[in-house]
């Protein structure tokens, strides 16, 4: 029988029996309503004078966008199988991340040739069956996430879904009427969240763009309202690119970090040391760890290193951790270690200041690494194929706010950059949760829409068994129809080949005829008459 999932859809019952569904409606897997096998694209290289094929990022939750493509190295004859066609559902055959993993798209309009690749399945089913928006809401429901992540499987650091695993999946099928009905049921719906859910998006971007407004006015101390703000320039450097600096208030001044700072970078993992149970083993930070002016700890590594090495990149209360590589947009990026973890050290990936003399105070300088450095942080970094990084001697070199030397003045700085930023922080939360509302909306109506219990049900409608044998008995005619055309097929290239022998030619003499109409014993040899003349 059928099963209640915990956000209250029909879980597939792994059998055939429609126990739980509503009237006309049936369990079917994916395989059962197919028009056409399901088909994996093809690898292709990237050439300029190529084909158009689509790129994985084509594949959005309002459709595929197919202006989101490249041109592959093959010829339009060769690509003719992979075109797509309105009503084709796309579905990504791998991710790094479990949760996208199998995510799929509908093809609505499609306004010159474009061909799939090899990191899609191409889902076809006819629309006299299937209603393709109800295939597509469907395919984003809960109870299908559930089957398409179970189903992947995971190698390389690299979440796959097989075409096989597709096909396997099982969900409710109503009557082709009320497919239709569901569909325009949620298209209205769903639409108004989109809305809404674009809208709080858009604000949470203003809000952040402001807040990093805020940020760097408190970190140069322009945020009161009586502030002095003048433009102070700084002594160039060699190998850097300062560009433009913010405003400065009055009493503040430029300066680099190597002059109020003591700059190191982190342990490399040394797996020698891993195998030696003498060593002390530690927690240690990694790029992940650091985000954008926060320190994400839930998940923290250990490390066996020398306790000297302990000793010299132990953490205290105050010191700043900083990025290396990664994205080029998140070098510099990180936060201020407060001791929430005993014994902490940072890997060479992160660089480590620690404040001397309490020339500033550590979210002073925190704010303005978040904030206005990041501009700088991305000129002054280098690019490889993948990854940007900069180097430990530039870091030193970052042109830093200094506050005026009064402890109680700095204090005052700090203490209104936390009440106005802490206003930001609501703010964004507020958005945050809207969001996490609308997402939690979205499941619950697609799993009541699903589940047959978002409208009411129509008895006069072909019901889905009825439905599912006239698509087997389509098949089944379609199956004859194309033994018939390669029979044909076979017979008309059998006859070319017969009529493409060539005729013997008209005086061509006829063989010579028998000597004798008698059979010879097997392994004897006729003998003919020798006539000699004198």
């Amino acid at each position: 029988m059928s099963v209640e999932s915990s956000e209250g859809g029909l879980e597939a019952p792994g059998g055939t029996e429609s126990a739980g569904l509503p009237e006309g409606w049936a369990w079917v897997k994916l395989a059962d309503i197919l028009s056409e096998p399901t088909t994996n694209g093809r690898s292709v290289r990237s050439d300029d004078d190529g084909f158009p094929v689509l790129r994985l990022t084509a594949l959005k939750r309002d459709g595929v966008d197919c202006s989101e493509h490249k041109l592959g190295d093959w010829t339009a004859e060769e690509a003719a199988p992979y075109l797509i066609q309105p009503g084709d559902f796309l579905v990504s055959r791998g991710n790094g991340s479990l949760s996208l993993v199998g995510r799929g798209a509908l093809v609505t309009s499609v306004t010159e040739p474009v061909a799939f690749p090899d990191t899609m399945i191409r889902i076809r089913t006819s629309p006299d069956h299937v209603d393709p928006r109800f295939l597509a809401h469907l395919w984003s429901s809960p109870a299908i996430r559930r089957q398409v992540e179970k189903s992947a499987r995971t190698g390389t650091g690299i979440h796959k879904v097989s075409q096989a695993a597709v096909q396997e999946v099982e969900f409710a099928l109503p009557p082709t009427a009320e497919q239709h009905r569901i569909a325009d049921a949620l298209d209205a719906r769903l639409s108004h969240l989109d809305k809404i859910e674009s809208r709080l998006m858009a604000a949470q971007r203003r809000l952040n763009h402001l807040r990093n407004f805020a940020m760097t006015a408190a970190a140069t101390g322009v945020l009161a309202w009586d502030a002095d703000s003048q433009h102070l320039p700084i002594a160039g450097a060699p190998g850097v690119k300062d560009g433009t600096l913010p405003l400065l208030a009055s009493g503040w001044r430029w300066t680099r970090l190597q002059d109020i700072a003591d700059v190191v970078g982190g342990v490399s993992k040394d797996s020698k040391n891993q195998h030696d149970p003498a060593l002390p083993e530690v927690p240690y930070l990694r790029v992940a760890n650091a985000q954008r002016a926060r320190l994400d700890l839930s998940q923290v590594s250990k490390i066996r290193v020398p306790p000297k090495t302990l000793a010299k990149l132990r953490l205290r209360d105050g010191d700043l951790l900083m990025t290396e590589g990664g994205d080029r947009d998140k070098l510099g990026r990180g936060w201020i270690w407060a001791d929430e973890i005993e014994d902490c050290i940072h890997q060479n990936h992160l660089f480590r200041a620690r404040i001397l003399d309490q020339a500033t105070h550590p979210k002073l300088l925190g704010w303005y690494v978040n904030s206005a450095a990041r501009s700088w942080f991305e000129d002054n970094g280098k690019q490889s194929v993948n990854l940007a990084s900069i180097s430990i001697s530039k870091v030193k070199m970052l042109p830093v706010p200094v506050p005026p030397p009064d402890e109680a003045e700095q204090a005052g700085f700090v203490e209104l950059g936390e009440r106005v930023l802490a206003r930001f922080d609501r703010l964004v939360s507020a958005c945050e949760k809207g969001l996490g509302n609308a997402a939690a909306l979205r499941r619950t109506l697609l799993s009541e829409a699903l589940s047959g219990r978002l409208l009411p049900q129509d008895p006069d409608n072909e019901s889905a068994e009825d439905l599912l044998k006239r698509i087997r008995a389509e098949r089944e005619a379609a199956e004859v129809e194309r033994k018939a055309a390669r029979r044909a097929a076979a017979q008309a290239k059998r006859k070319r080949h017969v009529g493409s022998k060539a005729p013997a030619p008209a005086d061509t003499p006829p063989p010579p005829a028998p000597t004798s109409d008698t059979l010879l014993p097997e392994g004897e040899q006729d003998t003919l008459p020798l006539e000699f003349t004198a």
